[in-house]
């Protein structure tokens, strides 16, 4: 064996070395950025569950007019620190009396459209020329505080949260006809009659919608305030009862 060949084979062992070495550093440059992905997405997960979590939040839907909100307000009176009213977003101008950040958030159709192209919202719907929606954000503050989160929304939003990984309780609050529903809304005195008729046939189509089986845990027809209000507190006494264990035992 001459000194050259003891040197070639030396050299072969040692690029052999380095080719392990190497291979050996990219799988565990491989493996080390497979496990950093792992932690990030654990991570990820963990923050989106979190941020979810909390008590079920009420999905109440149905026809300007139904009297949702007259519900809504007598269940925040009697049950105050168990309900928090998720403040939904829209680009029309308020109404007399409204307030922003409490009836709604009040802003800019550009603003509105860049959130929801952020992935910002739940569910978002246009009607008579403005955009409505309801924020991820808005859920999350009030699940934060232990409270059944209110969310107000249009038929259209019921079935886009039926696609997310929301599991609320979803109450249709129905008028008992059109011609009550009719003399409601214009005893508001706050709709054009344009406005109106187009409210009138929305609610005609939202009527029928809420009779689709499975879309609703409960439909609810206000045909007397009182008696409408006994029903939907009927259908939330579990969660009522479930926000009221964790405030006890905190």
């Amino acid at each position: 064996m001459t000194l050259d060949s003891v040197r070639n084979g030396s050299h072969k062992e040692t690029g052999h070395r380095k080719e392990r070495h190497n291979h050996l550093g990219r799988c565990y440059s491989l493996g080390f950025k497979k496990a950093l992905m792992f932690m990030y997405m654990r991570y990820i997960s963990t923050r989106l569950f979190s941020a979810m979590a909390g008590p079920r939040p009420v999905v109440l839907s149905g026809p300007s007019g139904a009297g949702k909100s007259t519900l809504v307000k007598k269940l925040m009176k009697e049950y105050n620190g168990v309900f928090g009213f998720s403040v939904s977003h829209t680009t029309r101008n308020p109404r007399p009396g409204e307030e922003n950040g409490k009836d709604y958030h009040y802003v800019t159709r550009e603003v509105m459209q860049t959130a929801i192209g952020n992935g910002e919202f739940l569910e978002n719907a246009e009607f008579s020329g403005n955009l409505y929606g309801t924020s991820k954000a808005a859920v999350q503050d009030v699940q934060a505080k232990n409270l059944i989160c209110i969310l107000d929304i249009d038929m259209q939003g019921v079935k886009n949260i039926k696609g997310t990984d929301l599991t609320p309780v979803y109450v249709s609050i129905q008028p008992p006809s059109m011609n009550i529903l009719e003399k409601r809304l214009r005893d508001r005195k706050t709709e054009s009659e344009e406005s109106l008729q187009k409210r009138l046939q929305a609610a005609q189509v939202d009527m029928e919608i809420s009779k689709e089986d499975g879309l609703f845990d409960v439909v609810i027809v206000n045909d007397n305030l009182e008696d409408a209000y006994a029903k939907l507190k009927d259908a939330l006494l579990e969660e009522i009862t479930n926000v009221k264990k964790v405030d006890m035992s905190s």
